[in-house]
């Protein structure tokens, strides 16, 4: 292969996204050759330099790698968070690979993985807009008109909320269709309005359902759904 970029590398690597290998060289953790590289831009030779992150050694991976996890209660949407139990604790596999967005402790559901780092950066953009689909249970039933106000967009975190589609299933549960991902949104969006979220779980992203897998389950994407990311979005 010819010479790259250290931080395109390490993305095809699967070790992290571009953005985020150019904040790893300007922390002084990555070595070529046995040498702490700094310096943006820098290129290696894929098939003969020596490349370590944080001391471990990084190799390219050949296979790019997309998977579907209903997450369970009780589990964190990171690598490593000590003190509590991670997700990817749930998915045996050999190459490292990295949460697409995140879940909430909280919350159940689809996430998806990946060691695709162009992928996993163009997914984490704000421009990504696939839709999201959740159940949501509350407490108690909603006040009259809440759901409404919960399509057309409510005020959090010092901004407003895109629309969204909101469908009432029974009195304490409806579905929420969203375009954005902030934090705890949709529990924030639910207080908002005078609720009390007791279980929210998403179902859907983009072309990708949770199915029939149980909590805890994982499985790979197939190429439609897989197609389904990579289309740009309009």
């Amino acid at each position: 292969m010819s010479l790259i970029r250290l931080q395109k590398f390490l993305s095809l690597a699967g070790s992290c996204s571009r953005r985020r290998g150019e904040e790893y060289i300007q922390q002084g953790r990555v070595r070529v050759n046995g040498q702490i590289v700094t310096v943006l831009g820098t290129k290696v030779d894929s098939d003969t330099e020596q490349v370590e992150l944080d001391g471990h050694p990084v190799q390219l991976q050949r296979e790019k790698i997309y998977i579907a996890l209903n997450k369970p209660v009780g589990y964190v949407s990171t690598c490593d968070q000590p003190g509590d139990k991670i997700v990817l604790d749930l998915i045996p596999i050999d190459e490292r690979i990295y949460p697409i967005g995140r879940l909430d402790k909280d919350s159940t559901g689809l996430l998806l993985f990946t060691n695709d780092g162009d992928l996993h950066l163009r997914l984490s953009h704000p421009s990504y807009d696939h839709e999201k689909e959740y159940e949501v249970s509350t407490r108690n039933p909603l006040p009259d008109g809440a759901l409404n106000h919960l399509a057309k967009g409510l005020h959090i975190m010092g901004e407003k909320t895109r629309p969204a589609k909101v469908k009432k299933l029974s009195p304490t549960v409806f579905r929420m269709i969203l375009k954005e991902g902030k934090n705890r949104q949709i529990r924030r969006m639910v207080a908002k309005v005078g609720g009390h979220v007791i279980a929210l779980n998403r179902i859907r992203i983009a072309d990708i359902h949770i199915g029939e897998l149980d909590h805890g389950q994982w499985r790979h994407l197939t190429d439609k759904e897989k197609q389904s990311l990579v289309l740009p979005v309009h």
